[in-house]
């Protein structure tokens, strides 16, 4: 298999347990969660920790996404990311945390927005009718606060960075045609969490709806949070469905490291991702690994 000749990873997260609070890395562990038990992860990751783990490919960008510090924390994590970026060059873009159903969210969002590297918002939506699959207790999708958070973005020049679950697409697709300015990243290829027919078809038929708004991308990504004992014959169909939807030009692999370093290395996602699209052209390849992230996220080259 030939690797790609860059990778501009478009989902990574990096904390640093001395100087943030986050919640979910913090002791009692338990299996219960999507993730299950994630003490194994619990442990300050940095930069330099993360080209380890990245250093058999050429990463030449990666996009931080927000790493579940604690809401009070959030705008810290941004002038942590910044400063870090503006000594290192990484990382090349940043998604911050905002609470869109937050009334004084225009504030937090002008405050993210100031900063270089600051390319969205990312405020995690997944609601299901399992409580143990549900990382909120309410369904914010369809909550008018958020809607409005949501309409915000736009004036700020923000992306969305949207997790959510299969059974809200049609909610975030009819949000999402309202506000063309808001470029919207579904994160982890809409996490197919459900298994049978029913939950399969609720999932094509969301990515679909989703896919004709010419400003909605999605990440190829978080595999390992679905299906735990993942292999890339148990992916491939999910990732080439996807990209069937989507087009080539607007899917975009990432690592999601080290949150699925729980469920393999580096080199074993990469691995699967390069096997996976081994028969596609050089040139969708490299949009795939590297070019679409450059544009969705307005990085430089």
């Amino acid at each position: 298999m030939q690797k790609p000749a860059r990778f501009v990873d478009a989902h990574v997260h990096l904390w640093d347990l001395d100087r943030l609070s986050y919640p979910w890395l913090t002791a009692p562990y338990d299996d219960t969660g999507v993730t299950g038990n994630v003490e194994s992860i619990a442990q300050t990751y940095l930069l330099d920790d993360y080209l380890v783990d990245a250093s058999a490919w050429t990463v030449t960008g990666i996009v931080h996404v927000d790493a579940g510090a604690a809401p009070a924390h959030a705008l810290d994590e941004t002038v942590w990311l910044q400063s870090m970026a503006d000594d290192r060059g990484m990382p090349n873009a940043i998604v911050g945390f905002a609470a869109l159903n937050d009334k004084s969210v225009e504030a937090v969002l002008e405050r993210q927005a100031s900063h270089a590297n600051v390319r969205g918002i990312r405020h995690i939506a997944n609601w299901h009718a399992d409580p143990n699959k549900s990382y909120t207790p309410v369904d914010l999708t369809g909550d008018s606060q958020w809607q409005a958070g949501f309409a915000l973005l736009g004036k700020y020049g923000l992306r969305f960075d949207c997790q959510i679950y299969p059974g809200q697409m049609g909610a975030i697709a009819a949000l999402a045609a309202k506000h063309p300015d808001v470029p919207v990243i579904l994160n982890h290829a809409g996490m197919l969490i459900d298994a049978g027919p029913d939950a399969l078809e609720e999932w094509r038929s969301g990515m679909r709806a989703l896919a004709a708004l010419p400003h909605v991308t999605t990440k190829l990504s978080g595999y390992g949070i679905v299906d735990h004992r993942w292999t890339t014959e148990s992916i491939r169909p999910r990732v080439l469905e996807a990209i069937e939807i989507f087009g080539a030009d607007r899917c975009l692999f990432a690592s999601d490291f080290p949150t699925e370093k729980l469920f393999g290395s580096y080199n074993r996602w990469l691995d699967a991702f390069v096997n996976i699209t081994a028969d596609f052209s050089a040139d969708e390849r490299d949009a795939l690994f590297a070019g679409n992230a450059l544009h969705v996220y307005g990085i430089a080259a």
